[in-house]
């Protein structure tokens, strides 16, 4: 991590992406049954010291700013707590995984409902197939809304991101989701005020979260289209 990298919130407007932070878009890829199974990238954007997202949902130059929040009177008033994450988690404990859940950062990903769903599979996690699909999905949360910890040591097991950002497509539901932003970038409000820096986070690019800046699954409701 560059220590120039971060995102800053501005008031009612983008989110200003500095320190040359990679941008690409992933795509949600389904197995047979149409079950989310794991991310494929779709797109590379070239490389830029620093660059503004929509956070409206109204640009015409997504997934970049072209100033429509002003002419749209956005209200980007930040909604959501600063409460550490593991203050609010409610707990799956499991003989080997310890899962770790926060509803309000749920985007409707759905890699949680593999195999009898991830809660479920920590019950089981004794079970070394039920214990690794578990792994698995909780990595595949983009929002970070599942995190797992070991119960013999207490670690906590995350996949491992360099610094970047995921703009997401939900192909097979034919709407586009937040972005993702990976490997510990700091999150810094309107009022710079820090976010708690986590592993991985998503934030609203519909302009219609609940939980602003990060994304509460409202893209579903609206049909949200990045290409429109």
């Amino acid at each position: 991590m560059k220590n120039d990298q971060k995102i800053k919130i501005a008031k009612n407007g983008p989110y200003i992406v500095s320190g040359n932070i990679p941008l690409d878009e992933e795509k949600i890829a389904c197995d047979e049954a149409n079950i989310p199974l794991n991310w494929e990238k779709t797109k590379d954007y070239p490389n830029k010291q620093q660059y503004s997202l929509c956070r409206c949902g109204k640009s015409k130059n997504k997934p970049f700013c072209d100033g429509n929040h002003i002419t749209s009177k956005f209200n980007g008033e930040e909604t959501a707590d600063k409460i550490p994450f593991d203050q609010k988690a409610e707990k799956t404990t499991g003989p080997e995984l310890i899962l770790s859940d926060v509803r309000e950062y749920c985007v409707g990903a759905q890699f949680c409902h593999r195999a009898g769903t991830v809660w479920n599979l920590v019950e089981q996690s004794a079970n070394k197939v039920a214990d690794d699909t578990a792994i698995e999905e909780c990595a595949n949360c983009p929002s970070g809304r599942l995190v797992l910890h070991s119960t013999k040591t207490g670690a906590e097991i995350e996949p491992t991101f360099d610094p970047s950002i995921s703009l997401v497509e939900d192909q097979e539901n034919k709407i586009s989701g937040p972005i993702w932003v990976k490997g510990g970038i700091p999150l810094e409000s309107a009022d710079n005020e820090k976010y708690e820096t986590r592993n991985r986070v998503t934030l609203c690019r519909c302009g219609k979260s609940k939980n602003k800046p990060f994304c509460d699954g409202t893209h579903f409701g609206i049909g949200f289209d990045s290409q429109k």
